[in-house]
């Protein structure tokens, strides 16, 4: 495998069926015990050291996370954490409440991890019990670090117990896997991962998981007319910059994609020749999110073997200063003909999506779903708590808020159309970049992109303002959030959008 993608240990997850025992609890170093907000004293006497713990839960008070901390009177004075869980929690809510749980007892040494959720229905353990190993298996992962010292190991192994049935944790493991690989390529440094390791990584993981692989290079972006897109490499001073086209394709082969993922990967970007300052810029490593969440979600797809024959467009480049850098009234000709007026160099993400969702549309997929860290006006609109999704079938607005709160990664819709592009308009071009005022750029930067799908593919954009979260959101406990996986994956196995999409 390729020495930039993560050797990650694979966290074994154990089950065990039946009422819990002490003797079940006994390998294990830490325990998180998840009960009903209230606790009926029949339930306190199937939990072993209950009097114990329901002591320990009345000094602490039951709506903290943790309501309680105990310690088994085991050979292994196993560390109880323990929590009480509302029947009508939201996805969100278990989320974090799990992240908070695993959390509080990670500091510990690292050993085998007991999860027991006690007090519910089969259908409701079973929900939360798998969210608990999300962010079990979230907090488990070690991002990149190049310290002389290596980080330790915090879980080694989960073992549920309390069970009706065994759990299929494929998903739940899938969908990890996803967003710890999403999250491991955005914290990457930009000189570790930079625009041509990242295409070789690209083209290695293709070669070991068996994916279709196809690197468009600078010449040959140059032939297919990707104006747009080469107007923000060309400051790179080299050809580093490349579309890559990954494909996945089980079983007979389809001509057509069911799905599209499409990717925004500016390594870093500087803002260009209109330049950040300092403190924008510190983290613009990051700005290769979209493109790595595209790639998670492409991983957990195929992990799963579903279904479905999926194409992953990732635009990578870096937006860098320089003599040949792209400037302000620069009149660009993007890879459908249409001619743009640049006005500002650091709304490069919407001209490096420009042409790859051109190119991904005249595939004509089933529906197209792009990621990007793309505006700071969505950040002011609905936080870092969110995400905003657009697209071109406004009908499905309801059903996006909808999976996103079934799935715990929450989004919120805005509109596009054309009465936006009043804001774009331009004297010398078809349309202008970016407004001048600022005002609204997340939906203008959407209804900019809607200019490039072809077609009339269906098609949704995930500008990712919940990308960064101060402490983690959700289940995930880092700032880097690698949100949009387990989103797509609700999109399409639950929501099930694609038998929809028209």
């Amino acid at each position: 495998m390729h020495p930039l993608f993560p050797d990650s240990k694979e966290i074994r997850v154990y089950q065990q069926l039946g009422r819990v025992t002490s003797k079940q609890l006994e390998p294990m170093d830490q325990l998180l015990l998840i009960l009903p907000r209230k606790v009926p004293a029949s339930l306190w006497k199937q939990v072993p050291e209950g009097r114990k713990l329901k002591a320990a839960m009345r000094r602490r008070g039951a709506d903290s996370v943790p309501a309680f901390f105990g310690r088994l009177g085991n050979k292994k004075q196993t560390l109880v954490a323990g929590a009480t869980l509302a029947a009508d929690a939201t996805a969100f809510e278990q989320l974090t409440l799990a992240r908070k749980l695993v959390a509080s007892v990670t500091a510990e040494k690292a050993g085998s991890l007991g999860v027991a959720v006690m007090g519910f229905d089969d259908e409701a353990t079973a929900t939360v019990a798998g969210n608990v190993v999300s962010a079990a298996l979230a907090a488990a992962f070690r991002l990149p670090a190049f310290k002389s010292k290596p980080s330790s190991e915090v879980i080694r192994n989960i073992r549920l117990v309390g069970l009706s049935e065994t759990l299929d944790l494929d998903r739940v493991r899938a969908e990890a896997n996803g967003n710890n690989l999403a999250r491991w390529l955005t914290a990457m440094p930009p000189n570790k991962l930079d625009a041509v390791g990242y295409a070789d990584l690209l083209s290695a993981l293709a070669k070991d998981r068996g994916w279709q692989h196809k690197r468009y290079s600078v010449k040959e972006l140059e032939k297919m007319g990707a104006g747009a897109f080469l107007a923000v490499a060309q400051g790179n001073g080299d050809d580093s910059a490349s579309i890559v086209r990954l494909r996945y394709r089980p079983g007979a082969a389809a001509a057509k994609a069911d799905l599209s993922l499409v990717g925004k990967g500016i390594i870093f970007d500087t803002g260009g020749t209109n330049l950040k300052p300092f403190q924008a810029m510190l983290d613009m490593h990051g700005d290769m999110q979209g493109s790595a969440v595209a790639l998670g979600t492409f991983l957990a797809i195929s992990e799963l073997a579903l279904p479905i024959a999926v194409d992953c467009w990732l635009a990578i480049t870096e937006n860098r200063t320089g003599p040949e850098a792209y400037k302000s009234q620069d009149l660009i000709v993007a890879a459908n003909g249409k001619t743009i007026q640049t006005i500002h160099t650091d709304a490069e993400g919407r001209m490096a999506l420009a042409d790859t969702l051109v190119f991904a549309s005249r595939e004509e997929p089933g529906l197209i779903v792009d990621y990007a860290t793309l505006t700071g006006s969505c950040v002011n609109a609905i936080t870092t708590r969110y995400s905003g999704v657009f697209t071109n079938r406004p009908d499905w607005h309801p059903r996006l808020k909808r999976t996103g709160q079934l799935c715990g990664e929450r989004v919120w819709p805005f509109p596009i159309g054309k009465e936006f592009l009043e804001e774009l308009k331009s004297e010398v071009a078809d349309l202008q970049q970016c407004s001048v005022k600022g005002t609204g750029d997340h939906i203008l930067a959407g209804s900019f992109l809607a200019e490039f799908i072809e077609d009339d593919v269906p098609w949704v954009h995930v500008d990712l303002s919940a990308s960064n979260h101060k402490g983690g959101l959700a289940h995930v406990p880092t700032v880097v959030t690698g949100f949009g996986v387990r989103y797509t994956m609700s999109l399409v196995l639950d929501e099930k959008i694609l038998e929809s999409a028209d």
